[in-house]
């Protein structure tokens, strides 16, 4: 089979098309056959070494976590799945050396989630990563719910911080299919229009309106919830947005610093919580209620993906992996998808 690998960590130019030999599961593993990968920052980031570029591996890497496709074989004791299933996976290079960049990967029975006939492969490969981490910012509120579901949010108004992203994109649908008011920031009119397809409320530009006034207007008490890409820029405005008790969870930054300076005082008044978030490193019980809650998201169709959807694609094949993840390294709005075998 055809899979993609890199022996040390550098720039695209390390990533390789190489032949492997067919894996074969064992107890309690699935072997699926990937019909698309996707792409997203860990994964570059992953293959680029955090920048320590040049070192060498252990063993050849194959990137990116997350892929959609079909069961071609399961292992003993497999009970949920069968051959021909159509599925979706999370976390698959997650201390592993088999992301889903290659024609079959073998995933823990608990890896593999069954797609529903209605939701595209492309909707699979674009779940994982951003679906996981977009539930656990929308779920990391004190006295919150756990788990999502229709209703779980009635009542909570949730600030997305760059809404056209693929985690913002993700976080916005879940937060409307959980029953939330959802404002979010963009930077142009062309953003606008994607977070509106992907069915925002209320949309403020941060280039030409005041944000704390637009965002107050609108929601006069505070936002119980923001799901934040950039604090180094927007914890200020953060710390003035949020309701008493609310939170503000940090899933990324903008590479530009690892300091954040947060108005001490005023949390104080309004007992806000930072919570940083990492999908991989969440609780088992954590991933579980996000794996459950976004697989019931999706077969409700409350995760679409395509430009009409808010989140445009954008692809390259299997041979041109090292093209997918530059583009998503020179920040390719929408989601960057690998096609890796027919469907």
């Amino acid at each position: 089979m055809k899979a993609i690998v890199y022996t040390r960590t550098g720039g695209p130019e390390v990533l390789e098309t190489v032949e492997r030999e067919l894996p074969n599961p064992g107890p309690g593993e699935v072997r699926v056959r990937i019909v698309v990968s996707g792409v997203n920052p860990t994964d570059w980031k992953a293959r680029a070494g955090s920048g320590v570029g040049g070192r060498a591996l252990p063993r050849p890497q194959v990137p990116n976590q997350d892929g959609a496709g079909v069961v071609d074989a399961v292992g003993d004791d497999v009970t949920a799945l069968s051959p021909g299933d159509r599925v979706w996976v999370w976390d698959a290079a997650w201390q592993r050396a088999d992301g889903t960049a290659q024609e079959q990967v073998v995933l823990p029975e608990a890896q593999v989630v069954a797609l529903p006939a209605a939701a595209s492969f492309d909707v699979g490969a674009s779940l994982g990563i951003p679906a996981l981490t977009a539930h656990r910012t929308l779920t990391a509120r004190e006295g919150g719910p756990a788990r999502l579901a229709p209703g779980a949010l009635a009542g909570t108004t949730v600030l997305v911080a760059g809404g056209a992203g693929a985690v913002g994109h993700a976080a916005i649908q879940l937060a409307k299919w959980a029953g939330a008011t959802v404002i979010t920031t963009i930077s142009s009119a062309a953003k606008a229009q994607l977070v509106r397809a992907a069915g925002v409320d209320h949309v403020v530009n941060y280039r030409e309106q005041d944000v704390v006034a637009a965002v107050r207007e609108l929601a006069p008490d505070g936002v119980q919830i923001v799901v934040e890409v950039n604090p180094a820029a927007n914890v200020a405005l953060d710390t003035r947005l949020l309701a008493p008790g609310g939170t503000v969870a940090i899933y990324a930054d903008d590479g530009s610093t690892d300091d954040v300076a947060v108005p001490i005082r005023p949390n104080m008044m309004t007992n806000a919580r930072f919570q940083f978030v990492l999908t991989y490193t969440t609780t088992p019980e954590q991933k579980r209620d996000a794996v459950e809650a976004v697989a019931a998201a999706v077969a409700d169709g409350a995760l679409p993906v395509g430009a009409d959807a808010g989140l445009p694609l954008t692809r390259f094949p299997l041979s041109e992996t090292a093209a997918a993840h530059a583009a998503v390294e020179a920040g390719t709005v929408g989601k960057v998808l690998v096609d890796v075998t027919e469907a």
